[in-house]
């Protein structure tokens, strides 16, 4: 890890393309993987007793559904029914990470993205916790007047503005470094935010290594893919992640901005039900385990869950901090 230092508030947490993610997490389920890293990079490891599942349900419009209690819904492990440890409702505080693409290809983008960064804070909880990923050849964390996180939209902006665009497209790197620096947040509920063209040729980490990171953790990714300067965008990568988290991937058109949907992403995550099981102690800690929510309400008509696909067992020793049943 090298420190690099920033003229005004800001300094870089810069690990240049190789270092350690030994992540052990998951909304309850935990993970552990290392990926290759000079030895004084130092890892992470948070444990805990709950499966903790970010859920959102829609009717058939698409229009999202509250005020749900936990009797509306069903948890399925491997399909078998689980008993709702944790059940929370309505804007709880989270832990946010924006990872904004600087490569090259992004230069004339970078205004607008910084716009929209701003708007997303200002549409979340006040006490929302947010932190900035820039990378390009590099991947860099933004500390922000020292502190790691921060709920301040000017002070994001300037975090997105920091970094001129030049050099490839470290994405993957990224999205780890994001998870890793996402375990550093005090609430249980998490999320990224990938602002790319989607394409990455600068990685030290491979798809499949950073996929299996995020389909363990207990993080929600949404991606917001942008056309580059080269006048491309790669939506297979953004679908993704979004889809093994239970986020969204979008792909702004003439009619929507980058702000629009930045804004859109806050609003989901404030509607988001928060549910919990303790899972069965697992013979394989590295197995899969499929996950599925299901959700009906009398007069209500036909509901959609959307939540991540699963995660993989480890046995969890301690409980995520507010995860009792009701907490916030």
């Amino acid at each position: 890890m090298t420190f690099k230092s920033r003229t005004g508030s800001h300094q870089r947490i810069c690990r240049c393309g190789v270092f350690t993610v030994a992540l052990l997490c998951s909304g309850g389920a935990g993970f552990a993987q290392s990926l290759p890293a000079p030895p004084a990079t130092p890892a992470i490891s948070v444990q805990t007793e709950l499966v903790v599942l970010p859920v959102n349900v829609t009717d058939t419009k698409g229009n999202a559904v509250l005020e749900l209690r936990e009797r509306n819904f069903r948890v399925y492990e491997d399909g078998r029914l689980q008993k709702i440890e944790l059940f929370q409702q309505g804007d709880t505080p989270i832990t946010v990470g924006l990872i904004v693409d600087h490569s090259r290809s992004m230069g004339s983008q970078l205004p607008e993205v910084a716009d929209a960064v701003a708007f997303f804070a200002r549409s979340g909880n006040p006490r929302d916790e947010m932190f900035v990923v820039d990378f390009n050849d590099e991947v860099s964390v933004e500390l922000l007047n020292g502190k790691p996180f921060t709920d301040d939209p000017k002070e994001l902006a300037k975090a997105v503005s920091a970094v001129r665009a030049r050099g490839r497209t470290a994405l993957y790197d990224a999205v780890a470094e994001g998870l890793l620096h996402l375990q550093l947040g005090r609430y249980p509920r998490k999320a990224l935010i990938i602002i790319s063209d989607g394409g990455d040729n600068a990685s030290a980490q491979k798809l499949s290594q950073v996929l299996k990171l995020a389909q363990k953790s207990q993080v929600v990714i949404y991606s917001i893919g942008l056309i580059g300067e080269d006048g491309e965008v790669d939506p297979t990568v953004l679908r993704h992640f979004a889809k093994a988290t239970g986020g969204v991937a979008y792909f702004p058109d003439s009619k929507s901005t980058v702000g629009n949907i930045s804004t859109q992403i806050a609003r989901d995550l404030r509607e988001q039900y928060t549910l919990g099981f303790a899972p069965e102690k697992a013979n394989d800690a590295q197995a899969f385990r499929k996950i599925e929510v299901k959700v009906s309400a009398p007069g209500r008509g036909k509901l959609r869950a959307r939540t991540r696909t699963g995660y993989s067992a480890v046995e969890a020793k301690s409980s995520p901090a507010g995860a009792a049943k009701g907490a916030e």
